[in-house]
């Protein structure tokens, strides 16, 4: 999980006095508040800010989305990609075609798009088990080639890494939580969709209009269906503060300290032969790591007080912006122990 900064914790603390106090004087603000930290979304990543949705996490989100495609669509996945993102697909009874997460999943992707021209990718852009990461410029030549194919990404393991602009991508529907690497906590998430597919997701619905009650009136169909229900201030709120604190620290200099962080971190680990060949031969990749321990290394690392999660045949570790050279160093010490 990412961690609370101060400055969200005390705005947190603040928020709810003003509910306290408020009550429903404090709700009724709410509408604008939560149209701030749209736009806020919007700004951060380049996305129109008509098609930013605020949803509760990237399940939800990609749920609603799937209910709003074609039954008869095809989609084409990655293997023990993360399940919220298969298995939805999975269960609603879609075609699937797979392929391997391995050095070269770019060329397999693209392999299996020419033998069975799927009607969707869907996708993490970071893999959660071994942070493998799929080229964003790949993405792009990809949807050149096939500008039909709609390309659906799960940024949860991704945003808040590097800067990404999404209007100028290669993907056409960006949904993630905002508890990971956007230190937003937990209930929120966003959803970015690009203007040229919104026509075709609940397509039938869109036809139908909106609900006549006069405080609906500004709502589009697929605000309706991905901001169904009360939205939680707090939650949104908390992903706001984070964005604008990112936005004061500078998005180039959290990508920089991350990326230089994370390229030290797979060197040192090659050299230990730590990493599986998936991903020690490949020049991209994300700031997660999952390392092929010693059974022995379990108990080390807990006494060292270094957080991991078990993920597959070892460990996953990772680095953010607040971590130092010195965190790594200590890692490596206790390995090499």
């Amino acid at each position: 999980s990412g961690i609370l900064s101060t400055a969200a914790m005390e705005w947190r603390h603040n928020h709810d006095l003003g509910f306290m106090a408020g009550g429903s004087d404090f709700r009724l603000k709410q509408v604008d508040f939560l149209q701030e930290a749209r736009v806020a979304l919007s700004r951060y990543f380049n996305a129109e800010e008509k098609y930013t949705f605020l949803v509760p996490n990237f399940s939800h989100g990609f749920a609603r989305l799937l209910e709003g495609l074609p039954n008869t669509y095809r989609f084409l996945l990655l293997n023990e990609d993360y399940p919220a993102v298969n298995y939805s697909v999975e269960n609603r009874g879609f075609a699937v075609d797979y392929v391997s997460p391995d050095t070269d999943v770019e060329g397999n992707i693209l392999a299996q798009i020419e033998k069975t021209r799927p009607d969707v990718l869907a996708f993490s852009i970071v893999q959660y088990s071994n942070g493998l990461k799929v080229d964003l410029n790949f993405l792009k030549r990809l949807k050149q080639l096939y500008p039909e194919l709609l390309i659906v990404a799960d940024g949860t393991q991704y945003c808040g890494t590097e800067v990404f602009d999404f209007d100028a991508s290669g993907i056409d529907v960006l949904i993630a939580s905002g508890y990971k690497w956007m230190l937003g906590g937990y209930g929120n998430g966003f959803m970015l969709m690009k203007p040229s597919v919104s026509k075709d997701v609940f397509t039938k619905n869109q036809t139908l209009g909106s609900p006549k009650e006069a405080f609906l009136q500004d709502r589009s169909v697929l605000s309706l269906y991905f901001e169904s229900g009360h939205q939680d201030s707090l939650s949104f709120g908390t992903l706001y503060q984070s964005i604008l604190w990112f936005e004061q620290l500078g998005k180039r200099m959290l990508q920089d300290r991350i990326s230089d962080l994370s390229l030290k971190a797979k060197t040192a680990f090659e050299e230990r032969n730590l990493l599986a060949p998936a991903i020690s031969n490949r020049t991209i990749h994300s700031n997660i790591f999952n390392l092929l321990i010693r059974d022995e290394d379990y108990a080390k690392l807990e006494r060292s007080n270094i957080k991991y999660t078990a993920r597959g045949k070892g460990i996953r570790v990772s680095f953010h912006f607040y971590n130092t050279e010195q965190d790594l160093e200590h890692l490596l010490s206790v390995l090499d122990s």
